[in-house]
């Protein structure tokens, strides 16, 4: 194991620098709610007995304190096949706590919208603000103060960073995030790929991609694709939030059922002491590491919004000049579909975040020292899991299975990380590098303005951008209408960029990690609403978007204009029942939360 990089250890004591005062009351406050916690002697009787009433056979050691008690917060709902493998486990994870003389309830649940089904439909302005209420939902469920640890099932976009900003406001207790692992590969992602452009470009009707589709998202577990939500599972590795191997087995196997009961085995033993809480789990040097990891695998863009919001919640500052310096000297090891061929099922075949670790351990790019929820610290995390005689065991990964999938730091796919910093008379953007072409990593060419996506579509098929082209696309951001996902122009976009125009999009909403091979400067901020630079931008302006200078500028007198008046907000599908949050938002490098923001955290 070599001596930690100079610039990971730099910018690392930036960070703590940064967030000292913010720190130092976040773990004051967590010394206090530690203190306060009550003890049952100290409870009215009624009070408990509302609280056990509904145990049944685990009343006796809940009122007898034979064991601690285990907090559930469950994101379970079968509209996301990640979290449908969630259904039974209340009554497993039950059973695995009797094993050990410990009782678990599931404390509450939460809401969990697929980013997939709203995907291009007025329901994804409601998803980046799922993550604010998936929050307030897990404070919620552990207000109650009858647990001495918790568990966390989520896996998909929001919610897992939901989760974590919730849990982190009880940091004093032990905390295990419990993973489903994902669905069986199916057809391949190059035909996957194929099929969805030969639909935009009308090659191919609507029966024909459904199938495509169907192909792909066919059974209960985690979507295939390296986005957000494998993304989640790949930071809480690499953040020690996971019993070590637990991100990509999949659901349904031994092996996964002995990932779960090994979690409530371990929050069994952790509740009731002071050690490997998550408030001293989730620290500088933890976040750090979950940008690292980011990096080297070119994970979801989405988390250079979520890493600051978790990190604030934690009492940690961390923003996108960190992460730029960061990927400077963090390399590309790792090539998941999008950014490669095979998914996350052959990437964990390859050697998976094992193997991950292990090359960032050796070569002193990422903290070895963080303090993980198991004993035996990082290093643990750089073993692959194995079933031995039925139990759950690891086993050392020497090299990769696939090069073609994950190389050593030693010859990597790319010498610097997966994700770039754009900035310039615009604003601030990000860039993912990883998924782009080094030859289309610059675009220069005349803007066509749009403010909503349909639009975009629209003008496609009647041909009107086939020629070099920034798509630009505004009053996107979080208090324009809730930052939602601009996914569904990628095949659009694709195809035009096959026919050998220059293309790149710009906009103050976003991409997801799934934004794949077109370039995009995306999360702008200041957003257009309110007169950001982008509102100033007209049809024809000259936009340079730039990842190898990190350069976004447009060839106009911007400050001579005035901006284009703010997109009046839209009802329906619940979305103005989210006006109080978009109100409140702050911008996007800050975590674009309104919750955060109006706590002043």
């Amino acid at each position: 194991m070599s001596k930690l990089d100079d610039t990971i250890h730099r910018v690392t004591q930036r960070v703590i620098a940064n967030s000292k005062d913010s720190r130092s009351a976040y773990l004051d406050l967590m010394r206090r709610e530690a203190d306060r916690r009550p003890e049952h002697k100290d409870i009215a009787c009624s009070n408990l007995a509302h609280a056990f009433a509904g145990a049944m056979e685990d009343q006796e050691a809940m009122k007898n304190r034979r064991g601690p008690n285990i907090g559930v917060v469950t994101a379970y709902n079968d509209m996301l096949s990640a979290h449908a493998p969630y259904y039974r486990y209340p009554e497993r994870l039950k059973l695995h706590a009797r094993e050990v003389g410990a009782t678990a309830q599931v404390a509450g649940g939460t809401p969990a919208m697929c980013d997939g089904v709203t995907q291009g439909e007025d329901g994804m302005e409601l998803s980046l603000f799922s993550r604010d209420t998936i929050a307030l939902a897990t404070g919620v469920a552990l207000s109650h103060q009858m647990f001495d640890g918790v568990a966390c099932l989520g896996i998909c976009d929001k919610i897992v960073p939901g989760l974590m900003i919730g849990a982190l406001r009880f940091g004093h207790l032990p905390t295990v995030f419990v993973p489903g692992g994902p669905m069986p590969s199916g057809i391949s992602n190059a035909q996957k790929q194929e099929t969805r452009q030969k639909y935009a470009s009308g090659e191919i009707g609507r029966d024909e991609l459904l199938e495509s589709e169907l192909g792909s998202y066919h059974s209960p577990g985690t979507c295939t694709f390296y986005g957000t939500a494998n993304s989640n599972q790949m930071m809480m590795e690499m953040m020690g939030l996971h019993i070590p191997g637990a991100a990509f087995v999949q659901p349904g196997t031994k092996l996964r059922q002995a990932f779960d009961r090994a979690a409530i085995h371990r929050l069994a033993a952790l509740s009731g002491t002071t050690q490997r809480t998550l408030a001293q789990v989730v620290d500088e040097k933890a976040i750090v590491n979950a940008v690292i990891g980011l990096l080297a695998t070119g994970g979801s863009t989405n988390h250079a919004i979520h890493i600051p919001a978790m990190a604030r919640a934690a009492g940690i500052r961390i923003d996108w000049n960190d992460m730029a310096e960061l990927s400077r000297v963090v390399p590309l090891v790792a090539r998941v579909y999008p950014n490669g061929s095979g998914d996350v099922n052959q990437f964990h075949a390859a050697g998976g975040m094992a193997y991950v670790v292990g090359e960032l351990l050796d070569a002193g790019l990422a903290h070895a020292d963080i303090l993980t929820v198991w004993d035996e610290g990082f290093a643990a995390y750089a073993k692959e899991p194995v079933l031995e005689d039925g139990a759950l065991g690891w086993a050392a990964v020497e090299t990769s299975r696939d090069e073609t999938m994950l190389r050593p730091v030693s010859d990597p796919f790319q010498s610097d990380g997966g994700m770039r910093l754009l900035t310039g008379n615009l604003g601030r953007a990000c860039f993912k590098s990883s998924a782009v072409e080094r030859e289309r990593w610059t675009t220069k060419a005349p803007a066509r303005v749009f403010e909503d996506q349909s639009d975009v579509l629209a003008a496609f098929k009647a041909g009107e951008l086939n020629r070099d082209v920034v798509v630009v696309v505004r009053f996107q951001g979080p208090r324009a209408n809730g930052m939602p996902e601009l996914h569904a122009l990628t095949p659009s976009l694709a195809v035009l960029q096959s026919r050998g125009y220059r293309v790149a999009l710009v906009t103050d909403g976003r991409m997801s990690g799934a934004s794949g091979k077109v370039p995009a400067a995306i999360h702008l901020t200041p957003e257009a609403k309110g007169g950001g630079p982008l509102a100033r931008v007209r049809d024809g302006d000259v936009i340079k978007v730039c990842a190898e200078t990190g350069e976004l500028s447009v060839d106009a007198d911007l400050e001579a204009r005035e901006p284009a008046p703010d997109r009046e907000a839209e009802w329906g599908v619940g979305r103005e029942l989210f006006r109080m949050m978009q109100a409140h938002a702050d911008g996007a490098e800050q975590g674009a939360s309104a919750m955060l923001a109006s706590a002043g955290l």
